[in-house]
């Protein structure tokens, strides 16, 4: 918390970025609520990024190509079960890679969460939860992945993202190549994705230099 503190107040950051797990504990754990607390003060944008959930790899398959989908999933439902996207508004979270299977799984999130987890909680207000996060489409710009995401992302809460340079270069283009051939794109969503959704959440991006094409 010290340091996000720090980094946000001195150091002037665009935001932090937290990984989706830390020793088995996800970010909607109770011990987390006082870095909330601090991030919503400073209506902070932060960035989750996936890591190894506690559990043994499956063999032969590293976790980025399974589990990190899987963790990143795992924290945002418990980030909105244990309340945090409700408390804390003022906060933006950025899920990374299309916010693991997060849009496709989202209406059973919330009709099972209402009908059989806890049939106090409405599932209007789980989903209401889960449509607050924002998404980049880092390795997730697929045509089974995409329409997914779009169709359920709130408009303005997807940006484009590369996974540089964690994934090679050709991983980007793979992606990249069915992003830019998308073809139910409404005017002026592949704009948007690719830079003013972020310039709305980083406005110095808007006095930025634009990249030649």
């Amino acid at each position: 918390m010290t340091e996000a503190v720090h980094a946000l107040d001195t150091s002037g950051a665009d935001g932090v970025v937290l990984m989706s797990s830390v020793h088995g504990r996800y970010l909607g754990d109770p011990d987390f609520e006082p870095l909330w607390a601090e991030l919503d003060r400073r209506n902070a944008n932060v960035f989750v990024h996936p890591a190894q959930p506690p559990m043994p790899l499956l063999p032969g398959t590293p976790a980025p190509l399974a589990d990190y989908v899987f963790d990143t999933t795992r924290t945002a439902l418990n980030l909105v079960l244990n309340g945090v996207m409700d408390r804390y508004r003022n906060v933006r979270v950025i899920l990374s890679h299309g916010g693991g299977f997060l849009p496709y799984a989202a209406y059973r999130f919330s009709g099972l969460t209402s009908t059989v987890v806890a049939p106090a909680r409405k599932a209007e207000d789980i989903l209401r939860d889960l449509k607050r996060f924002y998404f980049d489409t880092a390795l997730s710009a697929s045509p089974s992945a995409l329409p997914a995401l779009l169709a359920f992302a709130e408009p303005g809460h997807v940006l484009y993202g590369s996974d540089w340079p964690f994934a090679p270069q050709d991983a980007g283009t793979y992606y990249n190549h069915y992003l830019e051939t998308y073809p139910d794109y409404v005017p002026g969503q592949a704009d948007a994705i690719n830079r003013h959704n972020a310039e709305a959440l980083y406005p110095r991006l808007i006095a930025s230099p634009r990249p030649v094409s």
